[in-house]
């Protein structure tokens, strides 16, 4: 994570990339919800939540482990295991961003009505404990991106890359457990890509390459 020296944390200061980002996530975010249908899924995002969900069942305990990470319980043990390291502005953005966006998932859930994979589509192989209530936006995904939005300043490049692998993954695990269709990943992790960026613009975010503390 990056050093912040004397400097206090709420004086980080505020990107012109972070608008840039929160506008790019928005136009996805509206994009994909006017692309929605309550009651039919186009060929190409069939196509795709096919490639995803009919990979081989033995991938299911890997993919289970990965999901977790966009569960909104991850937010309180990621924000826990931060604040060890005295990273508390962090810790507080993390829970922010990860409670905020979750919530505005639930809304867009309740404004859209779209239904869960099994729903709309035949034959889907639906793994684990079946998804309840309804599809767009996926939540895990919207949660995971924003947590690697949020935290991809503080961290090495490695590191930031290892972020967002998980929210990638995060984002194909919902359509391999038959919980989402694939504009519902897209819209999510637009809602959280948006969400970071309006966190970073808040309360303000570190600039330049992380030192190495």
């Amino acid at each position: 994570m990056r050093a912040l020296g004397r400097a206090p944390a709420w004086s980080l200061p505020r990107h012109p990339g972070d608008a840039l980002r929160l506008l790019a996530g928005v136009a996805i975010l509206v994009a994909s919800t006017a692309a929605v249908r309550d009651h039919r899924v186009g060929m190409l995002e069939t196509d795709v939540f096919r490639l995803v969900n009919d990979l081989p069942t033995a991938l299911f305990p890997l993919f289970w482990v990965v999901m977790q990470a966009g569960n909104v319980l991850a937010v309180a043990v990621v924000a826990a295991v931060v604040a060890a390291f005295r990273r508390f502005w962090l810790a507080a953005n993390l829970v922010v961003a990860g409670v905020g966006v979750w919530l505005a998932a639930k809304l867009i859930k309740e404004t859209v009505g779209r239904g869960r994979p099994p729903d709309l589509l035949s034959m889907v192989h639906v793994r684990g404990d079946p998804a309840d209530g309804l599809g767009y936006v996926s939540g895990h995904a919207a949660v995971a991106v924003a947590m690697a939005t949020l935290a991809s300043p503080y961290l090495g490049r490695r590191a930031r890359r290892i972020a967002w692998a998980v929210a990638f993954a995060v984002c194909l695990s919902r359509m391999y457990v038959g919980a989402h269709l694939p504009l519902d990943v897209v819209g999510g992790a637009a809602l959280g890509w948006a969400a970071g960026a309006f966190v970073h613009l808040l309360l303000g975010a570190p600039g330049g390459r992380p030192g190495p503390g």
